[in-house]
């Protein structure tokens, strides 16, 4: 059993990575023996990276608009893959087109799952828009009291790891999130309380955030974001599952212990 991890550099990839030795690691520019050169903009580097692999952990293009016809590419190519699982989002639609049509593309495969986590507790750590925000002292969305099931990355490659190696296939969807549904208010004072810095959220309209993202990203892509923090404010990840707990055996860890092993500051 041979695993290929695409995406296997980034927040889920790399701690997949450290729970299966011996899984090759797919990535645009390998320096290690356990590295595959893997580049989704050039397809020539398809065949090369599925050599000898019969799983495959999927994470799409990042920024594609419609990466389903570069998947569908892929998929057919790995002649010799039983076991695709992909990595996609709560947030995200089965639909024809888009991030919503993979899927149907992996469901096609003789062994699946797919993944669809809610918000990464990561994003309050590192580059991510929130985690410049708690640095500041002040997060700022379009969420209003809307409440996220936020879900620490190691718990999603945790499932992840049991997907592609349990010996029957789990062949259904996997909707991960944390143990308890927090607003960003929330999660501000719990990252004052643990950390002794204060923090705030400051909840503006949609129009108004997208404006304040396009400063740093492409509007268009801008405009997403603002769209999924308003559909936060509408309930739409105001929920709780025990799917961490069901695959793995263990719960899934809390925004607290994570803010207490990743911000904690001298007070």
């Amino acid at each position: 059993m041979t695993t290929l991890i695409i995406g296997g550099t980034g927040t889920t990839g790399s701690r997949l990575a450290s729970l299966l030795p011996g899984a090759r690691v797919a990535t645009r520019k390998p320096d290690r023996a356990d590295q595959v050169r893997f580049d989704w903009d050039a397809p020539g580097t398809f065949d090369g990276a599925l050599e000898g692999i019969d799983r495959l952990y999927l994470i799409p293009p990042v920024g594609v608009v419609d990466p389903a016809p570069v998947v569908e590419s892929l998929l057919a190519r790995a002649r010799l893959v039983r076991r695709v699982v992909l990595l996609s989002s709560s947030a995200v639609p089965e639909s024809a087109t888009g991030m919503g049509a993979l899927p149907a593309l992996v469901r096609a495969m003789p062994e699946w799952a797919v993944l669809r986590p809610s918000w990464f507790m990561q994003n309050f750590t590192g580059d991510h828009l929130v985690a410049a925000g708690v640095r500041a002292g002040e997060v700022v969305t379009a969420t209003g009291d809307g409440r996220v099931g936020f879900v620490d990355a190691a718990d999603i490659a945790a499932v992840a790891a049991r997907a592609l190696t349990d010996p029957l296939p789990h062949n259904t969807e996997h909707l991960i999130t944390g143990p308890e549904a927090l607003s960003y208010a929330d999660a501000a004072a719990i990252i004052t309380d643990v950390t002794g810095r204060t923090v705030r959220h400051r909840s503006v309209g949609t129009a108004e955030l997208a404006e304040r993202i396009a400063a740093v990203l492409p509007r268009e892509f801008a405009e997403v974001l603002a769209r999924l923090d308003e559909d936060i404010r509408g309930g739409a990840e105001d929920r709780v599952t025990t799917t961490v707990q069901d695959v793995t055996g263990r719960p899934a860890r809390s925004f607290r212990d994570f803010v207490s092993a990743t911000l904690r500051t001298e007070r």
